[in-house]
């Protein structure tokens, strides 16, 4: 069903909250508050093992229950009224990966979703990521902070599907599988760069943004060490960063030896 359509059966069937089920809601207000991080906020998270190249990642909650709900029913269901609250969440990760803003004018932050596979976007009628990523940017840019959605990050060869793929698999898989569009490099010298997604897993698919991101010049920060390794998330200029709603994890657990760090492994992508 393509998303226009659920866009106006959205309108005339009888909706349930995408989390719980609870009916005539979209979002009940437990799954909401589960959804924002049931008062924790968004925290770092490292899989684990970590994929080299990976950007310091920040995320909202742990993938299950209510929020595995949620994308998934955003993702594969057309839910797509939960557009909004999922970006809100995003935002919320992507205020603590980007940090507080510098100076009294903030460079724009610039959000750059890891993109779809064209056959995804056709099966799902939608891109869900670039839209949870225009409902972030909206977000942000209500509550004060400049910024906007910079989709220059594209497939440059067949992907296959990632599920039942290993951490080990899944590198394979993506390896050289991006590229920045040309013309990519200069609009991402426009503001703060931010590698967002819905979901992380082994963090596969952030490093291979990455190391993408990292093959085409980004604004010189002074103070950031120079000669790091080509691909690396920090190469002399400006490190990346990324954020996503969720980490999923099949084994899930706050690493004691680092507090507010989330370690994550397994999972669905």
């Amino acid at each position: 069903m393509r998303g226009w359509w659920r866009e106006i059966a959205g309108l005339v069937l009888p909706v349930a909250c995408g989390g719980c089920g609870v009916p005539r809601t979209e979002l009940c207000p437990s799954c909401a508050e589960v959804l924002t991080g049931a008062g924790e906020g968004p925290r770092g998270v490292r899989p684990s093992p970590e994929p080299a190249g990976l950007p310091e990642v920040h995320a909202v909650a742990p993938y299950e229950g209510a929020v595995r709900e949620l994308l998934l029913a955003h993702k594969e269901r057309g839910a797509l009224g939960l557009a909004g609250p999922l970006g809100g969440a995003l935002a919320g990760a992507v205020e603590a990966a980007a940090g507080a803003a510098e100076g009294p004018v903030a460079r724009p932050l610039l959000l750059v979703p890891v993109p779809s596979s064209r056959r995804s976007v056709r099966a799902r009628g939608h891109d869900p990521t670039r839209r949870v990523a225009r409902a972030a940017a909206a977000r942000l840019r209500s509550a004060g902070r400049p910024a906007r959605v910079v989709p220059v990050l594209r497939q440059r060869r067949h992907v296959a599907d990632q599920a039942g793929l290993g951490a080990r698999g899944r590198l394979a898989n993506l390896a050289g599988a991006l590229e920045v569009v040309p013309g990519g490099g200069r609009l991402l010298q426009a503001g703060k760069v931010v590698l967002v997604d819905d979901l992380m897993t082994t963090g596969a698919s952030l490093a291979e943004a990455a190391r993408a991101i990292g093959a085409v010049h980004l604004p010189f920060i002074p103070g950031i060490p120079h000669g790091l390794p080509v691909g690396s998330a920090q190469r002399g200029f400006e490190q990346l960063v990324a954020a996503v709603i969720a980490s999923s994890p099949a084994s899930f657990e706050i690493n004691r030896n680092s507090p507010g760090t989330w370690i994550v492994a397994g999972g669905e992508r």
